[in-house]
């Protein structure tokens, strides 16, 4: 039918729907309406058609999904992807006559309308699947209850501005666009919004794939698909099913099938499968990461002015999400943790990956599965994670702290030979040896923390990282300052998992801040990155349901010189082979990286990098570390007398990097500026005169100085705090107890 003729079908359609209203009817409601005609406006008014809500794709790096995200399932497709048996079947039972008629059917409204005012108000439809489009068009645009209760209210006025807008639909597409839009926007229940999703959640089947007895029940389930929700119960779907075979009843009744097939139709089953409708970070293999991801976007005003907005954008947007992970490095640190820490058990293992230089997250895995069955031991947060990603809490990261105090030594000038002799304990000299970012005396001069397991004697930045010393971290923040250290701390990203300020207290460098494994990575990362630091970054491009796409770029900056990350780099690979790695080993390539224990054996860590991939791998009790301490454990079947940094974070993160990085080229580090910081400047170790009448020639100079009793660390040999031989409970290692205020002192 030309645009003109049923243009003409819409007036006459208008004249006779006036007429109808004018009839007199039971009850004085004719003279009510009557009067209202006087006001009654039928000229066609533009609808405004948002967008119907699409599903936002989650993909991995290289563009395969892993999740998916909406408010209304719906996926859509043009008309000639759509079966003509469900064409012919949603037209032959909501509007046979749909490409004779115009906005409205004039057959059926007579009809409708004749009953309507015969019952006194609205009870029969007669509306197009014109106007059916715009009643959806108009219910999906209402944002609060009352827009919506208003689109669904049984009035007359309601039914007129539908017309309205249904004249102007027709003037604006054609028949088949038309209808390729009602069969979008369409509910069919069971969660299924437009005839795609129906096809796949109803039968398993893409909407060109459905068959006749599919495409009569999916024809079926528009008029009342709560009532006919096959997902809901026995009743529903008998409900559905006679439904489906009214519709071949009236298909047969039409001619566009015979009697012989509609009785076949019928007499096959219903054959709803229910397939699992994809999305949610629950039902993705990689909930933590999707997590992640679900939180970038709520969180960042870039992506709509209010919360409410970018909810709405995640849920509503049909967005395609490409994200960094790399499945082949999620495997290697699922892997991993695996076969150390298990499902069942009550700590939990979590582990970060980031590719230093850019910031990108490369995986997030933990022990525990994502979920709400507390039975099953699963857990509803991001365990890999800070708050605002979903996370939690946290734990205190120990040792690993330490790495910072390093960092502020070199670059405040200090040579990586340069150190001082440690006792056994230490205890600030007065309140004013610690001060805060705020100038705040904040030292405890009624506090000595100790290195249960360490020796006293002299101690270098290389040895004493190596040995993990306590008392040698206290002392050399003590002189780089406690305030330069938590700033340079800050300045590779460092920031409480909870969301709260870093608490500034003497024993800052013996990680008394509750971390996440992601924040702790991405600080190492820029180790690696030779001091370039970069926020950590999850997402990479994303394009909108027209196509464009906005990509992601890394947010990066030179947080500290080239020349000090490559010389804490030097000191922290020593602890692979001189340290509390030792036990470990390392990976058989360039590797650095530094164990964390804390205090009481609340929590254990290791964090440590190559040139091309950081990790950070924390273990803890989720049920309240302080609470339930790492102490006659076990975890993986394995039992522990304690457990310490090398115990279970370092074996995971050694299994995940020689797995993750196996296909990968071997990088080397920068190597250290010898002439910067290469041996000692004023903080020389002491010569210490050797009795012995033949003594050398070099003695005197004190270049073959023998090492100080009680400094096994300074040959390599018996060092403190080498965490986690199996064969002694994992009591290796353990260097310090102790802390600030019941802080806590850290070691390991």
């Amino acid at each position: 039918m030309s645009k003109i003729m049923r243009l003409a079908g819409v007036g006459v359609a208008a004249g006779v729907l006036v007429a109808g209203i004018s009839l007199p009817a039971v009850g004085g409601v004719g003279f009510g309406l009557k009067s209202a005609t006087d006001a009654v406006d039928l000229t066609p008014a533009d609808l405004v058609e948002p967008p119907p809500a699409e599903v936002t794709i989650v993909q991995d790096a290289k563009g395969a999904e892993i999740a998916r995200f909406y408010e209304e399932y719906r996926v859509v497709v043009g008309l000639d992807e759509v079966a003509d048996v469900m064409k012919t079947a949603i037209i032959s039972i909501e509007d046979y006559r749909f490409y004779e008629h115009g906005a409205i059917d004039i057959e059926g409204t007579i009809r409708a309308f004749a009953k309507n005012l015969q019952a006194g108000g609205v009870s029969q439809g007669g509306s197009s699947i014109t106007q059916q489009y715009v009643k959806q068009v108009l219910l999906n645009s209402a944002g609060t209850d009352q827009e919506r209760n208003k689109a669904l209210e049984a009035s007359y006025a309601r039914k007129l501005k539908e017309l309205r807008h249904a004249m102007a639909v027709e003037e604006k597409y054609s028949k088949d666009e038309i209808l390729e839009k009602y069969l979008n926007i369409a509910y069919f229940g069971a969660g299924a919004y437009g005839v795609e999703a129906a096809a796949k959640r109803f039968f398993g089947v893409t909407a060109a794939e459905l068959t006749l007895p599919q495409a009569a029940t999916l024809a079926g389930a528009v008029q009342d698909p709560n009532a006919t929700d096959p997902n809901l119960g026995r009743k529903q779907r008998e409900r559905l099913r006679s439904r489906r075979d009214v519709v071949l009843g009236r298909m047969a009744e039409l001619g566009k099938i015979t009697q012989a097939e509609a009785a076949k139709a019928k007499a096959t089953g219903l054959g709803y499968k229910g397939t699992k409708l994809p999305g949610g970070c629950e039902s993705s293999k990689y909930p933590y990461f999707c997590i992640y991801v679900r939180n970038e976007i709520l969180n960042n005003p870039d992506f709509g002015p209010t919360a409410k907005d970018r909810l709405a954008l995640l849920n509503r947007g049909g967005l395609t999400i490409r994200t960094t992970l790399d499945r082949a490095m999620q495997s290697a640190a699922d892997k991993a943790i695996r076969k150390w820490v298990h499902p069942s058990d009550a700590p939990v293992a979590s582990e970060a990956l980031v590719e230093p230089g850019t910031g990108a997250i490369k995986a997030m895995a933990a022990s525990r599965k994502y979920g709400s069955d507390k039975n099953k031991n699963e857990i509803s947060y991001n365990l890999v994670a800070d708050a605002a990603h979903g996370g939690g809490v946290g734990f205190q990261a120990g040792s690993t702290f330490k790495t910072f105090t390093l960092l502020a030594a070199l670059q405040k000038g200090m040579k990586v030979d340069d150190g001082f002799t440690v006792g056994a304990g230490y205890r600030a000299s007065g309140y004013s040896a610690f001060k805060n970012c705020k100038g705040e005396n904040i030292g405890d001069p009624t506090h000595t923390v100790t290195n249960d397991e360490g020796t006293p004697g002299w101690k270098t930045l290389r040895t004493g990282t190596w040995g993990s010393v306590n008392t040698f971290f206290m002392t050399l923040e003590q002189q780089v300052g406690l305030c330069e250290t938590v700033t340079l701390a800050k300045s590779l990203g460092i920031r409480r998992s909870d969301g709260q300020k870093l608490r500034e207290y003497e024993t800052f460098t013996l990680g008394i801040n509750e971390m996440d494994p992601v924040t702790v990575a991405n600080a190492y990362a820029a180790i690696a990155a030779r001091g370039t630091y970069c926020e950590p970054m999850a997402i990479s491009r994303i394009t909108d349901r027209d196509g464009r796409t906005t990509k992601i770029k890394p947010s990066c900056r030179q947080a500290i010189e080239p020349e000090v990350a490559d010389a804490a780099a030097d000191v922290l690979s020593g602890v692979f082979t001189q340290g509390t790695m030792r036990a470990v080993g390392g990976i058989g390539r360039d590797a650095a990286g530094k164990t964390g224990t804390t205090d009481s054996y609340a929590s254990a860590w290791f964090a440590g990098f190559t040139p091309d991939l950081a990790g950070a791998v924390s273990i803890g009790d989720p049920g309240g570390s302080q609470d339930h301490k790492l102490i006659g454990v076990t975890i993986g079947g394995r039992y522990y007398g304690s457990v310490v940094g090398a115990s279970i974070p370092g074996p995971i993160w050694k299994d995940t990097m020689l797995a993750a990085l196996s296909k990968v080229e071997p990088s080397s580090f920068t190597p250290i500026d010898s002439a910067r910081f290469g041996g000692c400047a004023q903080n020389c170790r002491p010569v210490v005169p050797v009795p012995d009448d033949d003594a050398g020639p070099d003695e005197a100079t004190g270049d073959e100085a023998p090492a100080l009793v009680g400094d096994p660390a300074e040959t390599g040999e018996g060092l403190d705090g080498l965490d986690g031989l199996e064969d002694l409970d994992g009591m290796d290692g353990m260097d310090g107890m102790g802390g600030m205020g019941g802080m806590g002192g850290m070691g390991g």
